[in-house]
C-alpha cells in the first residue's frame, strides 16, 4: 500500500476516492472481520457489523486527523460498532449483555462457520465471564496477536494498564479452565 498520508489524501480526493476505498476494503476487510467476529462470535452478525464499520469509516473519513494510524482508527470504529451491536441486540432480546453473550456461545456449536472444538467453546465461556475491557484486551492480544502499543492506540488506554488487564484476564481464564 502507499504511504499512509498519500493513501488518506487519495481516500479524501473525489477523483481517487473509489479506487482508494477499494484498496482500503481489500486490505482491511478480512482482519476487521476476524476482529469483529472475535467480539460478536456470530458470522452473520460479524458481517453486519463489518458493513456498518465501513459505512462509518466512509462517512467520517474527512474527520480522520491522522493522530493515530489508520489501522488503529479502523479498529477503534470496528470495536465500538461491535460493542454497540452486542448491547443493542441484548437489549432487544430483553437480556443483559452477559446473558446474551452466554447465549451466543451456546449457539456457536450450531454455527457452520465455527471451526472450534469443546476446548475452544470452554475458552469462549471463560472469556465471557471477564469484564468487557479484559475481554477485549485478551481477544485482541491472544487471538489477533496485536502489540500492546497498537492496543493502546485502539482502546485509548495506557500500555501498563493493558498489560495488567491482560495478566488479570489470563489468570481468571486459567482459574476457570482448571475448575471446569
Amino acid at each position: 500500500m502507499l504511504d499512509e498520508q498519500t493513501f488518506i489524501k487519495d481516500l479524501l480526493n473525489p477523483k481517487t476516492q473509489n479506487k482508494a476505498f477499494q484498496l482500503l476494503l481489500s486490505t482491511y476487510q478480512k482482519p476487521l472481520y476476524n476482529h469483529i467476529r472475535n467480539i460478536v462470535l456470530n458470522h452473520d452478525d460479524a458481517n453486519d457489523v463489518l458493513q456498518n464499520t465501513f459505512v462509518k469509516v466512509f462517512q467520517h473519513l474527512a474527520n480522520f486527523k491522522g493522530e493515530s494510524k489508520l489501522f488503529s482508527w479502523l479498529y477503534r470504529i470496528a470495536t465500538n460498532e461491535a460493542i454497540t451491536f452486542l448491547n443493542a441486540k441484548a437489549k432487544r432480546n430483553g437480556m443483559t449483555s452477559e446473558n446474551f453473550q452466554q447465549k451466543q456461545i451456546e449457539s456457536l456449536k450450531a454455527d457452520s462457520y465455527f471451526e472450534g472444538d469443546e476446548i475452544q467453546l470452554k475458552l469462549q465461556k471463560a472469556i465471557a465471564i471477564l469484564p468487557e475491557k479484559q475481554q477485549l484486551v485478551f481477544k485482541m492480544r491472544y487471538f489477533e496477536e496485536l502489540k500492546y502499543e497498537e492496543l493502546s492506540e485502539i482502546l485509548g488506554t495506557s500500555v501498563g494498564a493493558l498489560k495488567a488487564s491482560y495478566h488479570h484476564a489470563v489468570k481468571k481464564i486459567e482459574e476457570y479452565m482448571l475448575k471446569n
